[in-house]
């Protein structure tokens, strides 16, 4: 019995380090593969029962097991859309070939990719997996998703289309001339033309008036402006009277301003809201008694700055994802807009997932339950662009293993041997 458990014991022997040379050979295979996890195996030694002070080998059973909370070495590349995980956190992903087959995907979890824009707009690796996140909404803000599922994700899509962007604000600084409000002047207008854009991004103005208030004697300090909307024939969307301070310490500065027609002046924001044919758009002219937005000095008619948002309709023309994993189109007229939100996945367990293909991992009843945080909060690092993680395998530990792995082999077959030989012996004594 005894020899016989040392024969089951070098073959137990030879099967366990035959295991760790897979796991070796694995290592050293994907030593060059980006978010690689090297695999590694334990011997555990076996125990059988004793009878009567005899000694049974029991022999070594191996298990291996992948280290996926290992962090390779963070390196730069040339596309921005390459991403490595800076700390804890796993990037989610789906598989495109299954979510194109059924419009939907598992989640799968991996620390590093080279995501690209594909022909639909889709930014997926080469190994045809998507990039999830959580879609934003028009004004890009994230809405609130449930973290601990992975049902709000999306696979990250830009539009290839062009795309406008309204002009809703408009800031003015302007100068009215003061002579023109004193008795004996012609009245005559001056008229200002602003450029917005609409909502499809067609380029529109709106034409202002200014009259001044000739008095009989004396000065007014008083204006009428009249403001019309090219997209709407000259219709007009605003008149308001404004008067001008004229004192020692204010002089120049607006001191009330009166709705005739259009939205309502605030004097503290020095916003009013007027309505083009696309919405409302608010003009900062001013708050009462700043020396800001219209004022009254001197004798010259002049516009110092008139500033606004939107844009023209732009072509896409960049793709990044920032350190929160905001990920953000870029378009040819200078404009970015988010449109997604990229989340970390954190497990309690995470070399308790499944190891899947392509770097890609599967959460797991040993793993424990997924949540989904914003990168750079709580438990999470953040996420790196133009960045790959290399591989966590270090090759000369590798050849350490395998040069160890050999002579452990040699051994258990020399185990072998030795018994064959012995039993060879126990064979001849009846002869």
């Amino acid at each position: 019995m005894t020899i016989s458990s040392s024969l089951n014991a070098g073959v137990s022997g030879l099967a366990a380090n035959a295991t760790r040379l897979a796991t070796i050979s694995d290592n050293i295979a994907n030593a060059s593969t980006f978010g690689y996890k090297r695999a590694e195996t334990e011997f555990n030694a076996l125990v059988v029962g004793n009878n009567g002070g005899g000694y049974t080998a029991g022999g070594v059973s191996a298990s291996t097991m992948r280290l996926i909370d290992g962090k390779g070495s963070i390196v730069t590349t040339d596309n921005a859309t390459d991403l490595a995980v800076r700390g804890n956190g796993m990037l989610p992903v789906a598989s495109a070939s299954q979510f194109a087959a059924s419009g939907d995907a598992e989640m799968l979890l991996t620390t590093t990719g080279s995501f690209r824009l594909n022909e639909e707009g889709y930014m997926t690796n080469q190994a045809g997996y998507y990039l999830l996140g959580w879609p934003a909404n028009n004004d890009g803000t994230i809405p609130s998703y449930p973290r601990d599922t992975a049902d709000g994700l999306e696979p990250v899509r830009f539009s290839l289309t062009l795309t406008g962007d309204p002009t809703t604000a408009v800031d003015m600084s302007l100068n009215l001339p003061a002579v023109e409000t004193q008795a004996g002047k012609s009245g005559d207008p001056f008229t200002l033309s602003v450029e917005y854009f609409d909502n499809i991004g067609v380029s529109q103005s709106i034409n202002m008036t200014f009259t001044p208030t000739v008095p009989a004697t004396g000065t007014s300090n008083e204006w009428t402006m009249v403001m019309t909307d090219g997209a709407q024939a000259g219709a007009v969307i605003g008149e308001y009277t404004i008067v001008f301070d004229d004192s020692r310490t204010a002089g120049g500065q607006i001191q009330s301003v009166t709705a005739i027609t259009g939205g309502a002046y605030d004097p503290v924001t020095g916003l009013l809201d007027v309505n083009v044919a696309g919405g409302p758009i608010s003009f900062d002219i001013g708050a009462v008694g700043e020396n800001s937005g219209l004022s009254q000095l001197s004798d010259s008619f002049a516009p110092i700055a008139i500033t606004k948002n939107g844009s023209e309709i732009g072509n896409i023309v960049g793709v990044q994802v920032d350190e929160n994993g905001f990920v953000i189109a870029q378009y040819d007229t200078g404009q970015s807009q988010t449109l997604f939100q990229v989340p970390l996945a954190d497990l309690p367990n995470p070399n308790g997932m499944q190891a899947l293909d392509n770097q890609t991992f599967r959460p797991t009843r040993d793993s424990g339950a997924f949540f989904l945080w914003d990168a750079g909060d709580g438990p999470t690092g953040d996420i790196k662009s133009f960045a790959r993680e290399e591989s966590t395998v270090d090759v000369a530990k590798e050849l350490t293993s395998m040069i160890q792995t050999q002579r452990a082999y040699s051994s258990n077959a020399k185990v072998i041997q030795t018994v064959d030989e012995m039993l060879q012996e126990t064979t001849n004594i009846k002869r």
